[in-house]
């Protein structure tokens, strides 16, 4: 693949999500979301996160099989940042900033 059919092939791809998220964005731009949805949507990034995190683990075809003390360290580390402050980015950023000090340190 050349250098431009894939340049091409990522603005087409990065167009086309942009179009469908854009779009949906415009058509409910004067709508109320009801409450039972921005209920459930409140879930939506820490059930994400803790799929890309569990496939990563569990994954046996993976680079890097099981899992090292650096990542069981950020892991517990983001436990209990989640439970008191309730709060997905302060969390990631507690859990990550475990993860790369233990990481560089070792």
């Amino acid at each position: 693949m050349s250098w431009l059919s894939a340049f091409l092939l990522v603005m087409v791809v990065g167009s086309i999500t942009y179009v469908m998220r854009a779009g949906l964005i415009l058509a409910l731009a004067d709508r109320d979301i009801p409450p039972i949805v921005a209920r459930a949507l409140r879930y939506v990034a820490p059930a994400v996160l803790s799929a890309l995190v569990v496939s990563l683990i569990a994954d046996p075809d993976a680079p890097n099989v099981g899992i090292s003390f650096p990542e069981i360290a950020g892991l517990l580390a983001a436990g209990p940042i989640a439970w008191f402050s309730k709060n997905l980015l302060l969390t990631v950023f507690g859990g990550m900033s475990v993860f790369w000090i233990l990481l560089a340190l070792t």
